[in-house]
């Protein structure tokens, strides 16, 4: 099965005001009170395109309009709160300014106040409410939200779980040219969610979004490539593609994105498309387990229980397994059982098989149903 990463970062797009380069004339106008030049303006400081960057005056003009209700300048004040551009950042004021542009209909703000809601950034985390906003986004055809409102249908976050529903809104998405929901159309295909299996179509998908230069979408034509699925089998293709995939999570690996941190650390691991190391791909979990990602904390207690790339050491073991499994994370929660089991603490197991268990996974309730009865 391919490797399928979920929209866990969604960045906020905003709106280009004017093709104004005069960057003497744009200032006049913002100063005289002109929000369009305000907005303009803020966005060219931000880029440094046409005038020296700087993120403190793309933060001083983008809130100057967006305190005349300027919509598009609302939701690019609640990207610089959230990344800290220009200002102390802020969970709790992106949301505000996200939530100010959603209520004005802005479906880029209504995207990103629902992944506010399905992280808890800003805001008491709620599946329901990211999803009520998400469908809000994807109503007016805004891609992005499409594919969450897909997410949110194929894991039964927030809404009743629906393969059928979850391939409706990733082929919506994908027909727009978004590349993550290309890979999401591509997976249904390869594992008959919601659609007639085909290992055919899904190459065809996953090479739609490959030829974006989307990671995962280039992953995935490696693993189709390496196995023959859908393609004739070629090792000297699928290394050429997991190379692309590398570097292509690497540069943002670089810039300090979790998820692909966590994915360089996986090629190191598993020494697809670059020299095997565990001791690299430590280091790079290591990072992502830093940022909060619990898949990656989850890692890194294999990594302590095993001596893979670090010594062994079964206490900090356990303290990333309770890292992850403590945000929900069923792998961390299992392996934490297995953990408490040879430590022989069966009530601590047993909790923690109970909770994997009551998250689909089935060897968690098998080991708590056995365990139970020894106990």
């Amino acid at each position: 099965m391919k490797r399928f990463i979920q929209f866990i970062f969604c960045f906020p797009t905003f709106v280009m005001y004017s093709q104004q380069v005069d960057i003497k004339s744009l200032l006049k106008q913002a100063e005289a009170g002109l929000v369009i030049a305000q907005g303009s303006l803020a966005i060219e400081y931000y880029t440094g395109e046409n005038v020296a960057k700087s993120y403190e005056k793309a933060f001083y003009w983008a809130q100057k309009a967006a305190l005349q209700e300027e919509v598009n300048a609302q939701n690019l004040l609640g990207l610089f709160y959230e990344e800290g551009v220009g200002t102390t950042q802020s969970y709790e004021k992106a949301f505000e300014w996200y939530l100010k542009a959603a209520n004005q209909g802005n479906a880029s703000a209504q995207n990103n106040v629902g992944f506010a809601y399905e992280k808890g950034r800003g805001v008491a985390q709620s599946y329901e409410k990211a999803f009520e906003w998400y469908q809000k986004a994807a109503n007016q055809g805004n891609a992005n939200a499409q594919s969450l409102v897909a997410k949110c249908y194929e894991k039964g976050q927030g809404v009743a779980q629906s393969y059928e529903k979850a391939f409706e809104w990733y082929l919506k998405a994908a027909n727009q040219g978004n590349a993550l929901a290309q890979n999401g159309v591509g997976f249904a295909y390869e594992n008959g969610e919601g659609v007639v299996q085909s290992y055919e179509k899904a190459f065809e998908w996953y090479l739609k979004a490959a030829n974006q230069g989307n990671a995962v979408g280039q992953n995935n034509v490696a693993e189709c490539y390496e196995k023959g699925q859908g393609v004739a089998q070629s090792y000297a293709k699928a290394t050429e593609w997991y190379q692309k995939a590398f570097a292509s999570y690497e540069k943002e690996a670089k810039k300090g994105d979790a998820d692909a941190q966590r994915e360089i650390a996986w090629f190191y691991y598993n020494g697809d498309g670059v020299a095997q190391s565990y001791e690299k791909a430590f280091e790079w979990y290591l990072k992502a387990a830093n940022q909060g990602d619990a898949d990656a904390q989850t890692q890194l207690g294999v990594c302590y229980e095993d001596g893979e790339g670090i010594e062994v050491d079964p206490t900090k073991a356990e303290e990333w397994y309770l890292k992850a499994a403590k945000q929900g994370n069923t792998r961390a929660q299992f392996l934490l059982g297995l953990y408490y089991i040879t430590k022989i603490e069966i009530e601590k197991a047993l909790i923690w098989f109970e909770k994997a268990c009551k998250a689909g996974d089935q060897s968690a309730c098998e080991r708590y149903e056995t365990w139970k009865e020894k106990k």
